[in-house]
């Protein structure tokens, strides 16, 4: 993922101006409650019948909002669609308290932000889920099935450095890696599953670091050489067209990403299984390889989420 969400600086922090996000994104939610109603606590989405589905603020969570919402829709549940939504430091309280009502979380990231240094992130699939079900059922949230598809952090290389690695691995750049340039985010340098895990889990001293802003960037900086190894998301577009090699974390670095949707347990009350099937019926098609053929379309391709979320549920 963006550097997870939920790491470090109370659960994640990536691109924050985070108390005056937080304020501005629920006072906005708040403001909506209260033009339809004299009170100023937000009404249940229940009461409404409308399943309130939120993004966070990044295009691969938008457009999976929007393949869960138009599969709701499909199942005859009438759902309101809050793109863009904010950070993690807004989606989460406003789920908590209500104020939304269904989320395509991560689960390593939900979890720590959740439960910060649960060791669970890193463990099984089941065990990460059950954990963070624990969690948060005291919120008042559903965690249901998380699917295959996982969006983590990934070290990238062209296919000629792949070439010369002893294997397609994060470990095969320990011998070489003081001779080359790391290209990465600047909070990458402050991430226990960044810059700092490279270093304390892998032993690798980069000869550099190039802070580069954005993974579009990333990829060109290492398409012409300025980079050796850049910061790619596993889910990143850019590796639909083949120029690049993923190296695998061999050590087991990132936390387990699974796509995991987060539910109010009144929404699950008021529209049962009628709304569990819909939604499982997605996850259970969603791979990895999916979101990076999706985020292509979308990112590479310029189509719009929505066209691309209807395209895929029709397929």
């Amino acid at each position: 993922m963006r550097i997870p969400q939920g790491i470090a600086d109370a659960a994640g922090g990536v691109r924050r101006l985070r108390f005056l996000v937080v304020g501005l994104g629920l006072a906005m939610l708040s403001a909506g409650c209260a033009s339809e109603s004299s009170s100023s606590a937000p009404s249940p989405s229940v009461t409404e019948g409308v399943v309130r589905v939120a993004s966070f603020d990044f295009s691969e969570n938008l457009i999976l909002a929007e393949i869960y919402a138009q599969a709701l829709r499909q199942a005859g549940i009438p759902v309101e669609l809050l793109p863009n939504l904010g950070t993690r430091e807004v989606i989460q309280p406003a789920l908590e308290q209500g104020q939304i009502d269904f989320v395509v979380d991560y689960l390593g990231s939900a979890l720590e932000a959740a439960d910060a240094g649960n060791p669970a992130a890193h463990s099984s699939l089941g065990h990460a889920r059950m954990e963070l079900q624990r969690v948060m059922a005291g919120e008042g949230v559903t965690v249901l099935a998380a699917a295959a598809a996982q969006d983590q952090n990934g070290f990238a290389v062209t296919r000629r450095t792949a070439r010369g690695l002893s294997s397609p691995t994060i470990s095969a750049l320990s011998p070489t890696a003081s001779s080359m340039v790391l290209g990465a985010p600047p909070e990458c340098a402050e991430r226990p599953y960044c810059l700092q895990g490279l270093e304390s889990l892998y032993g690798l001293n980069f000869a550099r670091i190039d802070v580069i802003d954005t993974r579009a960037a990333t990829a060109t900086a290492l398409q012409t050489g300025e980079i050796d190894v850049g910061l790619l998301e596993t889910t990143d577009a850019r590796l639909a067209e083949g120029r690049f090699v993923l190296l695998k974390d061999d050590k087991g670095l990132q936390p387990r990403e699974n796509v995991i949707p987060l539910v109010r347990r009144p929404v699950i009350d008021e529209y049962g299984q009628t709304l569990t099937d819909a939604v499982a019926a997605v996850t259970s098609r969603l791979k990895t390889a999916v979101l990076v053929e999706l985020n292509r379309r979308v990112e590479v391709d310029g189509r719009s989420p929505a066209e691309v979320a209807s395209e895929w549920l029709g397929s």
